[in-house]
């Protein structure tokens, strides 16, 4: 289920200061950042996250088109290894 209109989009308060130091700053460095959950917002974008998948962080460029997208869909925590290949005899 979709997130209330009337609440707006969850973005995390330490999200958010880290984006405003780095645009203070002017910094390109990487955000990283364990919130998959937090929403992509406008100001968002033309930063590079490392966004934490469980086991180490997935770098992530934020564009126009990610917006409205949560940061953990772009940092899969599964990795499909494929099927089994057993041949009959």
């Amino acid at each position: 289920m979709a997130r209330s209109i009337k609440k707006g989009p969850y973005v995390p308060y330490f999200l958010i200061k880290k984006i405003e130091g780095a645009t203070a700053k002017k910094s390109q460095k990487p955000i990283e950042t364990y919130a998959r959950s937090a929403t992509i917002t406008p100001d968002f974008v033309g930063f590079t996250f490392k966004v934490h998948n469980g086991k180490k962080f997935i770098p992530f460029f934020a564009t126009e088109d990610t917006v409205g997208h949560k940061l953990g869909e772009f940092a899969p925590t599964r990795s499909f290894r494929g099927h089994t290949n057993k041949k009959k005899k």
